[in-house]
């Protein structure tokens, strides 16, 4: 809701921003999030002589009974053949694996875990989607327009997520150094002078947005 100030939408009625995940992350994740591993505000004393085990163990409550993964199942109340214990088995997050990093926070534990795990192999592809849909009033008709954007990564190097990132970036860093951008300071590219020339050039490389009023 941030962006509101920023993009001057103050006075509009309704805003609403989201991500698309596949059925059951959020639910899942929000799980890692209620055990407080992704907490990034202190460090974990002994964190490279943790195991993946070891370390979601920290966040249980103690139990001398059950193993790690009965006491997971039981504090969620979710069961050892459910969908959502499958999902952190698969994670690796019962494993034996040490991450090795010294005084490591919670959630940089978690991002290691979570970075080998969901790499993209050699001969993967991601695929970057976006869509805006704006309502609007004009003459008394509501209307509606969607801007939409689809991006292919190439390879698991090329990525899509690599080019919508970094080529903005490098587009506005040369249009500084050619004096075509001349604003001072820290910017954001919500000024007309930083965005018409970035977008131009991001659509030269295959990256626009195809708008349709609906």
């Amino acid at each position: 809701m941030g962006y509101r100030k920023d993009y001057g939408l103050d006075n509009i009625s309704t805003l609403f921003r989201g991500t698309l995940r596949k059925k059951g992350f959020s639910k899942s994740w929000n799980k890692f999030v209620q055990l407080g591993m992704t907490d990034d505000s202190y460090q974990i004393n002994n964190s490279e002589d943790l195991s993946n085990k070891e370390f979601l163990n920290l966040f249980l409550p103690k139990n001398e009974i059950f193993s790690v993964e009965e006491n997971f199942c039981n504090y969620f109340s979710i069961s050892l053949d459910s969908k959502e214990f499958h999902k952190f088995n698969w994670l690796g997050i019962f494993s034996d694996y040490k991450s090795d990093i010294k005084l490591a926070s919670p959630a940089k534990i978690l991002q290691h875990i979570t970075e080998r795990k969901w790499s993209l192999d050699e001969n993967d592809k991601d695929m970057v989607v976006m869509q805006h849909q704006f309502e609007y009033l004009d003459n008394k008709e509501i209307k509606k327009l969607k801007s939409s954007l689809v991006v292919f990564g190439d390879d698991s190097v090329n990525t899509a997520m690599a080019k919508t990132v970094g080529l903005p970036v490098a587009i506005a860093v040369k249009l500084i150094l050619n004096n075509i951008i001349t604003l001072k300071g820290v910017q954001i590219p919500t000024k007309k002078e930083i965005y018409s020339p970035v977008l131009k050039e991001l659509a030269k490389n295959g990256i626009n947005f195809i708008e349709e009023l609906v």
